[in-house]
């Protein structure tokens, strides 16, 4: 039986924002042709967003630290953040630039996604650094790094400062729209944690170790992951229907599976997974095969409710399916 208990605090940084997800007759067609939707909704979007929603409702004590616009999307997220039970005390806003949409083309094995980033690269690490002093926390957590160029920049020294203090940090880079993958060779000697997705995985090791040292894609990610390890962090992969793995910290290659579930909506079912995992490492899970779980099962059932945050489990949902 498990029986977790947290003192952890986690503070997530990155973005905020809505999320408008289309289904039905999805794929765009110009010349003016119009198309009939089966369904249209209006959700809490964001990495970070729904990262920190998933990670109050497994019991850890969350703060969210993002800049929102001034105006009714705004105030949407901020909204569905308190419900979710996240600390919204560290929101900053601004109000001369909108809040953040992205329009989600969604189909039941994948999706397209189209973002206005509006407030989201406005966040500094003189806000993080302020962030930290008042929320105390023993986990920071970064989300989608490629869409704040400003606090990319800054987050080697950020992330020095971060170790300096023992706060445990953790990165889920998110996809790189311009696909170039700078800046990460210096980022992850002080991170304790990197999240990616298997595309992601393989994406930043090319980057930070050379596409020659990487071996051809049938020889399996482990090399790919091998790379970055080797530069600090513990990786840890979100392999979709197969669940999760992780390579790191001296330990051997550990594994395990999600849940078989009839899919309602993958919508930010990577960021379910960070949130199990990071639940799991608050609560004092030891057993890395056994955080794996959380972060398998926590992303299997996200994706059982429209959005990335309906489907999310509590505590004792997460503890029933493992």
């Amino acid at each position: 039986m498990i029986d977790p208990v947290t003192n952890s605090t986690v503070l997530v940084v990155g973005d905020a924002n809505v999320d408008l997800i289309l289904q039905g007759d999805i794929v765009p067609r110009f010349g003016q042709a119009e198309q009939l939707l089966d369904e249209a909704t209006l959700v809490l979007g964001s990495s970070a967003g729904i990262m920190a929603s998933g990670l109050a409702k497994l019991g850890v004590e969350t703060t969210l630290l993002a800049v929102i616009g001034d105006d009714d999307f705004g105030r949407f997220t901020r909204s569905e953040l308190e419900t979710a039970g996240v600390r919204t005390d560290a929101l900053l806003t601004d109000a001369e630039v909108p809040t953040g949409i992205s329009v989600i083309l969604s189909a039941p094995g994948d999706r397209a996604i189209l973002t206005l980033p509006g407030t989201i690269p406005l966040l500094t690490a003189d806000a993080v650094r302020a962030a930290v002093e008042s929320v105390r926390p023993d986990h920071v957590h970064f989300a989608s790094y490629f869409l704040q160029p400003v606090l990319a920049g800054e987050l080697p020294e950020l992330l020095s400062w971060l170790r300096a203090r023992g706060i445990r940090t953790s990165l889920d880079t998110n996809w790189d729209p311009a696909q170039r993958w700078g800046g990460l060779a210096e980022v992850l000697p002080n991170l304790d944690y990197l999240l990616p997705n298997r595309e992601e995985l393989r994406a930043i090791a090319g980057a930070v170790g050379g596409a020659a040292s990487l071996p051809p894609m049938d020889r399996g990610d482990e090399s790919a992951a091998g790379v970055i390890a080797a530069l600090g962090p513990a990786v840890v992969v979100k392999a979709g229907a197969d669940g999760g793995w992780s390579l790191g910290h001296g330990a051997p290659l550990a594994s395990a599976p999600g849940l078989v579930v009839d899919v309602v909506d993958t919508t930010g079912a990577g960021d379910s997974f960070d949130a199990g995992y990071l639940a799991a490492v608050a609560h004092g899970v030891e057993d890395e095969s056994l955080r794996l779980r959380w972060a398998a099962v926590a992303g299997s059932l996200s994706t059982l409710g429209k959005g990335g945050t309906a489907g999310q489990p509590g505590l004792r949902e997460l503890r029933a399916a493992l």
